[in-house]
């Protein structure tokens, strides 16, 4: 488990793309939140594939927060990178 007060944006996606992570965070309410996420399109349900989107020369990405799918509740969830106090990954 990796405990820092700085967690980067890239760093975490190229992660979570990959396996199978543990975030702890900090909600937006103030409650500490441990979750197991992920970002591998093999290791998400069928019905839950991101869409694959056109790429616009004038979009940008929001590095401030991850949006990941969560394990525990099999759903989308977010998370601000700001608030990460510690990741370890669960499955690679």
């Amino acid at each position: 488990m990796t405990d820092s007060k700085t967690f980067e944006y890239d760093s975490l996606m190229d992660t979570l793309k990959k396996n199978i992570l543990e975030v702890t965070f900090t909600k937006v309410n103030g409650e500490t939140r441990v979750m197991p996420c992920t970002l591998a399109t093999n290791l998400l349900p069928v019905t839950e594939q991101p869409k694959v989107s056109e790429t616009n020369a004038d979009y940008s990405v929001n590095k401030s927060v991850i949006r990941a799918f969560a394990i525990d509740k099999q759903a989308w969830r977010s998370f601000k990178v700001e608030n990460v106090l510690s990741v370890g990954v669960l499955d690679e």
